[in-house]
């Protein structure tokens, strides 16, 4: 019955196979261990016979072949008892040669031929040129491979290589290299053939089989590579062009690939550099399907490791100009193949500038030419929009950032901002992130004019909206991350000079009020607080007095500080311009510009006005006014008054009661400063007091008259510690008595019916009391002052 395709008839004829073999090798060993030389050689080669076969996959014919080889290794031991009992081996290795079928032969010979070269009574070299002759016999391809593969396993510790126990004559080394290569050339030619066998529509299938040995081949080279004799001349003037010539001869994509990056592996780093024209003149003769791009990028890779290792071989590199030849090869690679994608041209220029930045990271012009060759190939591409080719450039421009921790060195490269503009929108922000971040890691100061032109230049990703970008495509989380990230840069900005200073804020100014509305809320206020700080730097000079228009002055910077705040309202961001304005105002008091203090808090009120409409916000804003006025000194009675008059008035406008009352009571800090005498103003401290206690009275009575109850006495506690702050403090107009009126006001509020108990109120009020009773019990004048006040705890 025929059996047909499919896995599982394959199953079946690795089985019949095993068996066959199994059953003949049990007969061999009753042979070998009976000493019966003719019937071992009989069923030894009855069980190679299985290896004939053509009906198994490469993998399942490896199963088959490894249990014959471990038969084969028995089998050699005792051609080596053998020979030691008397038997001569040259009559063995006659012997082995009448088996019936090849495949069997060859296997046997090789075993024999092993222990020949063992047993000394031939050259090493004569042995295994006739072998490696006479395993031509075999060309199917994978059972030519599996043979070859087992020549070169049973003689690779016997070769004839210097230091060897069967090195030769003088040309020892050069019998060794030229068996392995013999060998080399014939399996590639063998592995290559099995690509050409069989219909077209199994190809795939013939090049994963195909996947699957490669090894088989390439051992070979590692074998080359560990003979002891090959020294750099002879790998120079034999070994490699040999190699190369059967690599760029065989015109097959997997074997040129695979092999190529053999090379690479096997041979030693400083062969590869003394060899580099050689090797990179092979590259433009590939085939175009080749996978040059990673074989490259791995030398290049291995070299910059080599440079890494010790900086002794680095004048070799200069000596040999590795990368003036480096850079000629990829030039080459790209021109002979006119359709290798974007990635490929991207990923071995990256590659090429990694290896500089290693080996040469003094040589900033050898980074900036790659770059500059980069830009050359991507010229006339427009945008790209390949995920794996924009990954690709992000590595290439990251490169110049890791290696010097720097972004001022890489904003040197004038080719830098050249390839990120072919970056598509989503991938220039992500590579403006990545330069952000750099500076942020190593603490990078960025402080000229020229350079922080150029750092905005390359992240204007984030700044501003790029063509064809639309807003609604970012989310929101994520657009808050970037603009935080420009924000921290901000802070990051920094010169000693003033006046370069200025003219860093003034460049930062220019960009962020270009980058549109909705990014003003989170690049305006860093921009200001570093204004501040220059402010602040000035305070200790004096100014000229003859005036120079150009010198930056106080004044200027918050002139400056004005129009950008102005654009927020634009936003419209009233709250937080409000809060900016506020802060100028400080800014301007510490400075002695009442004047320009006035204004800041006049567009604060403005705003205040006609922007802020929502309560909560009102509420806000109202103690951050009154907070920031208590703290100002620098104002003459006339505008302190007007702007006191304002913020009261704000205060008794508020919508809901207790907010009313907690303003207005936050106002009476407004009439009493303690480090300054002229700000004592205790009667209107008093009016404030009374007035906020009006409004906590009106509050109990509207909660009354809606909610059936009067609510919390909070507000009334609130007022009692603001009568105590201000009695401590020495103001006359607060008595002992109102103080004893408000609390048992506050006790007998808390007795009542209708009012809503409430534990924290309670809390609140008892640490008061308590509070009172300690400072009595302190003694001396401040005992004496709340000896009047009687608490009952």
């Amino acid at each position: 019955m025929m059996i047909g395709d499919g896995t599982e008839d394959e199953e079946k004829w690795l089985a019949a196979g095993i068996a066959g073999l199994q059953q003949n090798a049990f007969y061999m060993h009753r042979a070998l261990d009976s000493n019966n030389l003719r019937d071992a050689l009989k069923y030894s080669a009855q069980m190679l016979s299985e290896l004939r076969t053509s009906k198994l996959s490469p993998h399942k014919y490896y199963e088959l072949y490894m249990r014959a080889f471990d038969e084969l290794r028995k089998l050699e031991m005792f051609f080596k008892e053998e020979t030691r009992r008397g038997c001569s081996v040259i009559d063995l290795y006659e012997l082995v040669q009448h088996a019936g079928n090849i495949l069997p032969r060859l296997y046997l010979l090789c075993t024999v031929g092993s222990v020949y070269i063992k047993s000394k009574e031939a050259p090493a070299k004569d042995v295994l040129k006739d072998l490696v002759e006479m395993c031509r016999g075999i060309q199917h391809p994978v059972r030519g491979l599996f043979l070859r593969s087992y020549l070169s396993q049973v003689s690779r510790d016997k070769l004839p290589d210097i230091g060897s126990e069967y090195e030769g004559d003088a040309d020892t080394v050069v019998d060794a290299v030229e068996f392995v290569i013999q060998n080399f050339t014939e399996m590639n030619k063998l592995w290559v053939r099995m690509q050409h066998q069989g219909p077209a529509r199994e190809k795939e299938k013939r090049e994963k089989e195909r996947s699957e040995l490669r090894d088989l081949v390439g051992k070979n080279l590692h074998v080359l590579g560990q003979i002891e004799g090959v020294d750099l001349d002879m790998y120079k003037d034999s070994v490699l062009p040999r190699v190369l010539e059967q690599v760029v001869n065989c015109k097959d994509e997997l074997a040129q690939f695979y092999l190529m990056d053999c090379i690479i592996q096997v041979f030693p780093d400083d062969y590869h550099l003394q060899t580099l024209d050689v090797l990179l003149g092979a590259c433009p003769q590939l085939q175009a399907s080749v996978d040059i791009k990673t074989v490259l990028s791995q030398l290049m890779e291995r070299l910059a490791n080599y440079a890494a290792s010790s900086s002794e071989v680095l004048p070799e590199f200069l000596q040999v100009e590795a990368f003036s030849k480096l850079s000629n090869a990829i030039g080459k690679v790209i021109e002979a193949q006119p359709d290798m994608p974007i990635i490929g041209v991207v990923t071995l220029y990256s590659s090429l500038l990694k290896f500089s930045l290693h080996v040469h990271p003094d040589r900033l012009d050898y980074a900036d030419q790659v770059l500059g060759a980069c830009v050359k190939k991507l010229s006339g591409k427009g945008k790209i929009e390949d995920s794996k080719a924009t990954k690709q450039i992000v590595a290439l421009l990251s490169a110049p950032l890791e290696k010097y921790n720097d972004i001022v060195t890489a904003l040197k490269l004038s080719n830098y901002p050249r390839v990120m503009e072919y970056l598509d929108n989503a991938t220039n922000k992500v590579m403006a992130t990545v330069i952000i971040q750099s500076i942020m890691k190593n603490k990078t100061q960025i402080s000229t004019v020229d350079k922080v032109e150029a750092l905005f230049e390359l992240i204007k990703g984030l700044i501003k909206d790029l063509d064809g970008t639309v807003d609604d495509e970012l989310d929101e989380d994520d657009f808050k991350e970037e603009q935080n990230s420009v924000a921290r840069l901000i802070q990051m900005l920094y010169n000693d000079d003033p006046e370069e200073m200025f003219k860093i804020i003034c460049t930062v100014r220019k960009h962020i009020l270009a980058g549109g509305a909705k990014r003003l809320v989170f690049t305006v206020p860093p921009l200001v607080f570093s204004s501040l700080k220059l402010v602040r730097q000035l305070q200790g000079r004096e100014e000229n007095p003859f005036g120079d228009e150009e010198s930056t002055t106080p004044k200027k910077i918050f002139q400056l500080l004005n129009q950008t705040i102005e654009a927020l309202i634009s936003v419209p961001a009233p709250e937080l311009a409000l809060r900016l304005y506020l802060q100028c105002a400080e800014g301007a008091n510490d400075s002695d510009l009442e004047p320009v203090a006035y204004e800041f808090f006049t567009q604060a009120y403005i705003l205040y006005e006609e922007e802020i409409s929502d309560s909560k916000a009102q509420v806000t804003a109202i103690h951050l006014i009154i907070g920031t006025l208590q703290r100002m000194h620098i104002f003459g009675v006339e505008n302190r008054d007007t702007l006191t008059h304002k913020a009261t008035g704000y205060s008794a406008k508020l919508l809901k009661k207790p907010d009313q009352c907690r303003a207005v009571y936050a106002c009476s800090h407004l009439f009493w400063v303690c480090d300054q005498e002229n700000m004592k103003d205790g009667e209107r401290v008093l009016i404030c007091l009374k007035r906020a206690l009006r409004i906590a009275n009106a509050a109990q009575q509207m909660s009354s008259a809606t909610r059936g109850s009067t609510g919390s006495v909070t507000l009334f506690v609130e007022i009692l510690n603001k009568y105590l702050y201000f009695y401590e403090k020495g103001n006359s107009q607060i008595t002992s008595s109102s103080i004893q009126s408000l609390i048992e006001l506050i006790t007998t509020e808390m007795q009542s019916e209708s009012t809503t108990s409430d534990p924290a109120t309670d809390a609140f009020f008892a640490s008061t009391l308590r509070y009172i009773q300690f400072q009595k019990q302190k003694g001396g004048a401040v005992g004496e002052k709340y000896e009047c006040i009687k608490v009952e705890l």
